[in-house]
């Protein structure tokens, strides 16, 4: 039995933008069944222990396509758990476009830990993510943020960076900031080559990001660095940074197929070679579903005196990056190096200038580390 149980449903394929850095395959009317949805929560709540919690995540394509099925799921989720001793939470990577009725009332819902997605400046964005039409949307998206933001809702902005975008990464978050956005988190486009000229890009980029932030929290979250921070300083967070990649961790595609990451659905046409055995309806728990490979290759990391500390633990994108859940490729490790070196800079420069704890640092609100959509 479990403790905590990472479940992301996948809703739906479908999407109503087309997205050119999206990883998630074709974008098809695939909903997910009521029967399926419940099925994946009834089976997670009984992989908990008593006091255990469910970690319930929606995806897509765009899940707020199915958003009215999101409302009764997150229900018989909270319904199942309070039953059994157990809790939930819940949270939800959505594209910012889809507001009206039963949409907006999920993503203002109070407990929802809410992540849209935005790539920092406006013209940033639009190169990437346009309506299924070809329209710009960040115009739209902004609207959206804005206004959940005038509701007083908490609102997590996921930001895509590109080898072509990484030097406008400042300025991006600049611009979030001046809009009211509290919590960002960066992420890198891992399915694009990156090359030495964008890797300096990158150096340059934290570099600059981290500077801002510096001068900006507790005021900013940048996910990059408090992660960073929380660690140097040894204080928890409650951010979800662990990758339990079977154990402990499960998506559910609409077919009801399972598997250790979403980012490895894509199509979902089953010939996945990381696919965890049987589908949704095949066993009363998680239990024992997946034996996740453990640690690093022996050879991966040699002398790296970062190993104790290190975030290049993710299964995931080890495998999108090398064909291997336990090594981590150049890029991966340089972010790694970059986050902490810069993070450790900016705590030794502010204590020795104003003497203030490095918990000054912290966001006084740390939310879930959030997918790239």
């Amino acid at each position: 039995m479990f403790d905590v149980f990472e479940l992301t449903l996948m809703v739906n394929h479908a999407c109503n933008l087309r997205c050119t850095h999206c990883y998630t395959g074709a974008k098809l009317h695939r909903p997910m069944s009521t029967q399926t949805a419940c099925a994946a929560i009834d089976r997670a709540v009984s992989s908990l222990g008593i006091g255990g919690e469910l970690q319930l995540s929606f995806f897509g394509g765009e899940p707020l396509l199915e958003a009215d099925g999101i409302f009764e799921w997150i229900g018989h989720a909270q319904t199942a758990t309070w039953s059994n001793g157990r809790s939930t939470t819940w949270s939800l990577t959505t594209n910012g476009t889809i507001t009206t009725g039963s949409a907006w009332t999920v993503m203002t819902r109070p407990g929802t830990a809410l992540s849209i997605s935005h790539d920092g400046l406006p013209e940033v964005h639009d190169r990437f993510r346009k309506s299924a039409e070809g329209r710009p949307t960040s115009d739209q998206v902004m609207a959206t943020i804005d206004r959940l933001l005038q509701a007083d809702c908490r609102v997590n902005v996921s930001m895509v960076v590109r080898p072509e975008t990484v030097k406008s990464m400042p300025d991006g978050i600049r611009f979030l900031h001046s809009r009211g956005v509290k919590h960002i988190s960066p992420t890198l486009d891992l399915w694009t080559d990156w090359d030495h000229e964008a890797g300096v890009d990158l150096e340059n980029a934290i570099a600059e990001s981290a500077d801002f932030w510096m001068s900006q929290v507790p005021g900013l979250d940048i996910s990059w660095f408090a992660e960073k921070a929380a660690a140097l300083t040894g204080t928890s967070s409650n951010r979800v940074a662990r990758c339990g990649f079977g154990v402990g961790q499960v998506v559910v595609s609409p077919a009801g197929r399972l598997y250790p990451c979403e980012r490895l659905i894509e199509d979902d046409s089953g010939d996945s070679p990381l696919r965890l055995p049987g589908d949704v309806f095949d066993g009363l728990d998680f239990c024992g579903v997946h034996s996740a490979p453990e640690g690093r290759a022996a050879d991966a990391c040699p002398n790296c005196t970062l190993q104790s500390s290190c975030s290049t633990l993710c299964r995931c994108s080890n495998y999108i990056r090398t064909g291997d859940v336990t090594r981590p490729d150049g890029l991966l490790c340089l972010l790694d190096r970059l986050c902490f070196r810069e993070t450790l800079r900016v705590l030794r420069q502010q204590s020795h200038s104003d003497e203030l704890q490095p918990l000054r640092f912290l966001s006084g609100e740390t939310g879930h580390v959030t997918r790239q959509p």
